[in-house]
């Protein structure tokens, strides 16, 4: 039985309020709104109903191929530690690869569009903030905690708005009011630490508009108080550690940055302590099994998500067709090719002990055949695996031609919770306590499943290393580690040490010394797991396969110098930013670029 979803949908596609109505040709691109109806604000703000379609129209920027339907969430992350985009031909920096490699033109469409739709999505919630506390119902009565909630939950969504501008872009423009005929929409950037404080306490007072899950009677992707305090914590987080600052043209750390880390481990806290609305599963692979099952998980480890749905580019998204194993033929179960956009970073594979069970979820090393059954990729061409087609449980929907999936994007889950809550208390103390050793290991044992997991170290450093270790094998795939290289300062480093480590395993002299040139498995029928004959981890026979058995390169000739050359290939300090795109900049005299571009 296939188990829909309740998606939130908006039932109103934007928000048609009259003062609108001017904006098209005068407001800028990233402020810019399209209005299909003429309504005025008292009409739609006066009845509950009409205030609740304004918010779900504001959550609906996040979804579709502009956001994290595609663009935010397959291409701009990547290339990172644990994944590349696209690793193969060119497209220059007009394209997915062009931001791949961290050499966006300013004039890249994508780039372009995803901050428009960022910008939209402020704009909507901007209307929403204003209106929503004067309406009578916001006073008093029995629609009180129902309206209050939409003011909560349009707060929280232009933090999370404002959150993806700031890591993408630095300092941006930062309106905060709806847009009205006439203004002056040429706006300066605005630092990012002064939008991460405003949405910071933006976020404390959502807090206390949004119920919990297990208040809020229903079981849709709307967001709750754990998502609000998760947010909180994400920022606060953010609002702490290292980040490039164009005007000063170098990276920096904020020198009050223990009181961010003080909120961190106070929301982090508070959720924790609510394990009833969210919890850590059992198993690893439950919470991306759940998602492409159209499920809730079963400890509702996803605390913050975005809906998708629709079958189409602007409310689906592309997950189980750029993400999962490539399709490489069609059948009756497979009614298209899929694209397999994302390649893991080869050096990722060897992060993960052989007893991790992460390794097999959050990694693909397969593709599928029009039998269909699975092949074994080499070293280049393991795919991500937490959204795969082929876990899909609507069977119609696999077997068609469709490219959207309707697979939800994760944003938050509740092992992120005890990670940020163990970092946080890490640097308050200058030493991890009894609570953060605990959190670290929670993640760690689950990761592990039945086998035993390394120590964890109980000094400073070692903890820290522990931590920025633990979340690599966690969120692989989950568009977080770029970012959270960017804020430890190590993102550059780390991809000279990628490249070094790829040239030392290819080197003619060390193939086959460490871990094995070649894999040996045989092949399934159906879907089923690969059966794999030898070690990755051990030293193969170089011979011919087996009877029975398949041969495939593994650390071999699959791994080109020119292949480790591309990663990030465009990388610099600087370009760690996205440039601004030219046609915001054409609009605004006082908008300027990012250093770099």
């Amino acid at each position: 039985m296939i188990v829909m979803k309740n998606i939130v949908r908006p039932t109103l596609a934007v928000l048609g309020l009259a003062f609108f109505s001017g904006l098209v040709s005068s407001c800028k691109d990233y402020l810019d709104v399209e209005p299909t109806a003429i309504q005025s604000a008292e009409a739609v703000f006066g009845t509950v109903s009409g205030a609740y379609n304004a918010v779900i129209g504001a959550y609906a920027p996040m979804a579709g191929d502009q956001a994290y339907g595609s663009r935010i969430s397959t291409y701009f992350p990547y290339d990172s530690e644990d994944f590349l985009n696209s690793p193969t031909g060119t497209d220059a920096g007009e394209g997915r690869r062009g931001i791949a490699r961290y050499a966006a033109a300013p004039t890249n469409t994508d780039v372009r569009n995803a901050w428009n739709t960022l910008y939209r999505g402020v704009e909507r919630c901007n209307v929403c903030i204003k209106y929503i506390p004067g309406m009578s119902q916001y006073a008093g009565g029995p629609d009180q905690a129902a309206v209050r909630r939409l003011h909560g939950e349009a707060l929280t969504l232009r933090a999370q708005y404002y959150f993806e501008l700031v890591r993408n872009w630095g300092d941006v423009p930062a309106p905060y009011e709806p847009s009205v005929t006439g203004q002056d929409f040429n706006l300066p950037r605005v630092k990012r630490n002064e939008i991460l404080d405003r949405m910071i306490a933006d976020l404390g007072i959502a807090e206390g508009l949004v119920p919990w899950r297990t208040q809020a009677g229903s079981s849709d992707e709307r967001i709750t108080k754990g998502a609000v305090k998760a947010l909180r914590a994400r920022l606060a987080l953010y609002r702490a550690s290292w980040y490039f600052d164009p005007s000063e043209n170098r990276m920096l750390q904020a020198p009050d940055r223990n009181q961010f880390y003080e909120i961190v481990r106070n929301e982090c806290r508070g959720i924790m302590a609510n394990r009833g609305e969210h919890d850590l599963n059992t198993r690893f692979e439950e919470t991306f099994r759940a998602m492409c099952e159209y499920r809730p998980d079963a400890k509702n480890e996803l605390i913050f998500q975005v809906a998708m749905g629709g079958n189409n580019n602007a409310a689906d998204s592309k997950l189980g067709y750029a993400t999962g194993p490539r399709v490489t033929g069609t059948s009756a179960a497979f009614g298209s090719t899929t694209q397999g956009s994302l390649v893991a970073t080869p050096t990722y594979f060897y992060a993960f002990d052989s007893t991790d069970t992460r390794r097999d979820v959050t990694l693909a090393a397969y593709s599928i055949d029009a039998g269909p059954k699975r092949l074994h990729t080499t070293t280049v061409a393991v795919y991500d695996g937490k959204l795969r087609r082929d876990w899909s449980s609507n069977l119609t929907l696999r077997a068609s031609n469709s490219q959207s999936m309707g697979f939800n994007w994760p944003l938050i889950r509740f092992s992120d919770v005890l990670l940020m809550f163990a970092e946080a208390d890490n640097e308050l103390n200058s030493g991890p306590s009894a609570a953060a050793i605990s959190a670290l290991r929670e993640v760690r044992v689950r990761g592990y499943g039945a086998n035993t997991p390394p120590p964890i170290p109980g000094d400073y450093t070692g903890f820290r290393e522990a931590i920025i270790r633990e979340r690599n094998l966690e969120f692989g795939g989950e568009g977080i580690r770029k970012y959270d290289l960017i804020r430890w300062n190590r993102l550059g480093s780390t991809f000279q040490q990628i490249k070094n480590t790829l040239r030392t395993w290819t080197d003619p002299a060390n193939l086959n010394t460490q871990y094995a040139q070649y894999i040996y498995y045989t092949t399934p029928t159906t879907l089923g797991p690969l059966q794999i004959r030898n070690s990755y981890y051990r030293p193969s026979a170089t011979v011919a396969a087996p009877a029975g058995t398949t041969r495939v390169n593994w650390v071999s000739s699959s791994i080109s110098p020119e292949r480790i050359d591309d990663i990030a290939s465009g990388f610099s300090l600087q370009r760690q930013l996205l440039p601004i795109p030219a046609e915001s900049i054409n609009l605004n005299p006082r908008l300027t670029q990012n250093p770099g571009y």
